[in-house]
């Protein structure tokens, strides 16, 4: 059976180890959370996530959602563990106080969603999207839309969904045909169909805030055409209690590979009332809010449920007799040795492991940045952590859930042929984790994202938050003792990266298609050096507390960290060699070909 323990022991050691937690704690609007109240946050969670959450994750999956003229259920047992989830104020842990949230940094409310992420993924998208749809009001909308829709979707009353897609059109927004025609009020009768809406209807809250992309009747051509909309399921007077059902409905529900507990709609609007948020077509800027929000919460979507397949296969490993040692039984007086004696299986937990940990130390460096570039007294500070956001952004979300779909595959494999079976709760996380390499900007949207907005930012200055620290950090380092092991593998890494920035720039000047043939492999490679530089440093942290070690986490951590630097990290070598190949062979095929 699947089984899962949040890894508090390690996200501590990232928070107060690795990074000094106190830099974020003495920022302004997030003196609250002092470290003694930010561990039981961290421990309530952990028991929310576990007891409550993890149990309802398989039959969730089992029974899926429900559709009927209309109307969504969620699986038994969602709606009163929604109650409880939102009872306990955590849909509004990391929301800003004024509206009733509690202000958690991000820091902290990254492990949380973690945690939500590994012992059930459906039930998480519920919170998560309504999260989306606040950041995105919070930072464009109107005091008025505010003050009327921000406290009852801190508090979970209502939810939040993002309506961007539409049949003819995914990452193509520009040629959206939703529209909005004026009405004489000032609100917009809003038209037209969106589909793959995740949480788009379904009996968990009493009203459900559709933020909707359209365009008015003189809207320029393209995404500069796009304005952004606030559309209730369910009107709102001015005193904030429900009136009358808008024009909106769910025409279906997909029947998905995975995530099957959470409710994918079609959402039909036929004159249905909303509001501008923002000015008009302005729509694009407030859906990167969503947008940048939602791509960090989903590479951390990969990371939890590559955590929670590692534990269930290295449980089933330490327990699973089969075979004997290579070189010779461990384990003489039963009648075989445990699968951990076999080196492929150790690969296959060692590559799980040391990815997972690597990117949990990335993640928080990134949602580090991102309250510093929100809270930080300094201007400059928060200019240069929001470039450093910008920059990372597009590895976090593809990177993260690329490795968390390898290693849920790695959890099967670890299984053998139960891996594949039901029961054991294996095959969910890797159907469940699929798509996260797809929405909200596939994976290979998120390359080409980096290397054409990102790298050539600002004259490069977005690489530069990047480059600066982990040079410096090298070049005083690399000669340390007990340092070489760890720091010489990405010095070696780190020079490919900058030797593939180079010359990705100059070719793709030259020619679009060698930077676009060139994406995917240099945000791997840059992912590569980002997770090489956390594992050096947690590899620095290990090695000064080495000694007083009495469970052996230090060892862990040491070992782990060797094995990313001689098994993993290598890979820059190869990634390298195939971004110099160039785009010929690769558009050379002519079109019928394919």
């Amino acid at each position: 059976m699947a089984q899962y323990k949040a890894p508090l022991r390690d996200m501590r050691f990232v928070l107060t180890e690795l990074f000094d937690y106190n830099d974020i704690n003495q920022m302004p609007g997030c003196e609250d959370f002092t470290p003694d109240v930010v561990d039981a946050v961290l421990e309530e969670a952990a028991k929310v996530c576990e007891e409550l959450l993890f149990p309802i994750n398989r039959s969730g999956d089992e029974e899926g959602c429900h559709w009927d003229d209309g109307v969504v259920t969620t699986p038994k047992g969602f709606k009163e563990a929604y109650q409880t989830f939102a009872e306990g104020g955590w849909t509004g842990i990391a929301c800003d106080p004024v509206y009733g949230g509690q202000g958690a940094p991000k820091t902290i409310n990254a492990l949380v969603e973690e945690m939500i992420c590994s012992t059930n993924l459906s039930f998480g998208m519920y919170p998560g999207l309504s999260f989306g749809a606040y950041a995105a009001l919070h930072s464009h909308a109107s005091n008025e839309l505010k003050d009327k829709y921000l406290p009852k979707m801190v508090d979970g009353t209502w939810a939040g969904t993002m309506c961007l897609t539409e049949p003819h059109c995914g990452t193509d927004l520009g040629i959206i045909k939703t529209k909005a025609e004026p009405r004489e009020d000032g609100s917009y009768a809003i038209s037209g169909t969106k589909i793959f809406i995740s949480a788009g209807e379904h009996d968990l809250t009493e009203n459900i805030i559709h933020l909707v992309l359209a365009k008015l009747p003189d809207a320029p051509k393209g995404t500069k055409g796009i304005s952004l909309f606030l559309v209730p399921k369910f009107m709102v007077g001015d005193d904030g209690t429900l009136g009358h059902r808008n024009a909106v409905k769910c025409g279906s529900i997909e029947h998905k590979m995975g995530i099957k507990a959470s409710a994918t709609c079609v959402m039909n609007f036929d004159g249905a009332i909303g509001y501008l948020v923002g000015e008009p077509h302005q729509g694009m800027p407030a859906m990167f809010t969503m947008m940048n929000q939602e791509r960090l919460s989903v590479g951390i979507q990969g990371l939890g449920l590559g955590e929670a397949a590692y534990q269930g296969a290295a449980a089933y490993a330490r327990d699973r007799l089969q075979g004997r040692a290579l070189t010779g039984p461990k384990s003489p007086d039963k009648p075989a040795d445990s699968l951990l004696v076999h080196p492929d299986v150790r690969r296959m937990l060692l590559t799980a492991r040391a990815t997972n940990e690597g990117c949990r130390a990335m993640g928080i460096w990134v949602a580090r940045a991102l309250d510093t570039a929100k809270h930080h007294a300094d201007p400059v500070k928060r200019e240069e952590a929001d470039e450093f956001v910008q920059l990372m952004t597009p590895i976090v979300k593809a990177l993260f859930t690329d490795w968390g779909f390898d290693n849920t595959n790695l959890g099967v494999q670890v299984f053998g042929g139960h891996g594949y079976i039901r029961e054991w709760g294996m095959e969910q996380y890797v159907r469940d984790a699929r798509i996260a390499q797809i929405y909200e900007g596939t994976n290979g949207i998120q390359a080409l994202d980096l290397v054409g907005r990102k790298m050539p930012a600002k004259a490069g200055r977005y690489l530069r938050r990047f480059f600066h620290p982990v040079q410096e950090y090298i070049e005083a380092n690399v000669s340390k003792d007990g340092l070489g092991d760890f720091v010489q593998p990405l010095a070696k890494a780190f020079m490919r990266l900058q030797q593939a920035t180079g010359e990705l720039a100059q070719r793709g000047m030259k020619n679009p298609n060698e930077a676009g043939a060139a994406a995917t492999e240099f945000l791997r490679l840059f992912g590569l050096v980002a997770v090489g530089f956390m594992w050096a440093r947690m590899a620095e942290v290990a090695l000064a507390k080495k000694d007083d070690d009495p469970d052996g986490f230090y060892k862990a951590k040491l070992i782990t960290a060797k094995f990313y630097m001689e098994r993993i990290l290598p890979q820059s070598g190869a990634l390298f060699s195939a971004m110099m190949a160039g785009s010929g062979t690769m558009m050379e095929l002519d079109e019928d070909l394919f």
